[in-house]
């Protein structure tokens, strides 16, 4: 049985929870690879942003630098569009990133040098 995705764009509850602990966890395990590999800890917290704009913009990448006059506000409507189960899931992603650089952080101030 094939999913019927209806016009309205609604998400059954159960795919919005297990969206948003997998967002959560999939920025949270990369951030936290980042962090060891790197060593800056809040480097997946400033990356985060520009995921989110791949995510959700059609617009390619260079008309950011080439004609950002249509594409910067392109962005913005697009993300003032975005559904509540959309930014649930994409903040749970933001949290995950954050939440790595707090998980760094301790480990390292209780004295794990490896971190």
């Amino acid at each position: 049985m094939e999913p019927v995705l209806d016009g309205g764009g609604e998400m059954p509850i159960h795919v919005i929870l297990i969206s948003m602990l997998l967002f959560l966890v999939l920025f949270f395990g990369i951030g936290f690879l980042l962090n060891m590999l790197l060593r800056m800890t809040w480097i997946m917290t400033i990356i985060y942003p520009i995921i989110v704009i791949f995510i959700v913009d059609e617009v390619r990448f260079i008309d950011y630098f080439r004609n950002a006059g249509e594409a910067f506000p392109e962005l913005g409507r697009r993300i003032s569009h975005l559904a509540s189960a959309d930014l649930l899931i994409l903040g749970s992603g933001l949290i995950g990133a954050v939440l790595s650089g707090v998980v760094m952080r301790i480990l390292r101030s209780k004295g794990y040098r490896m971190f």
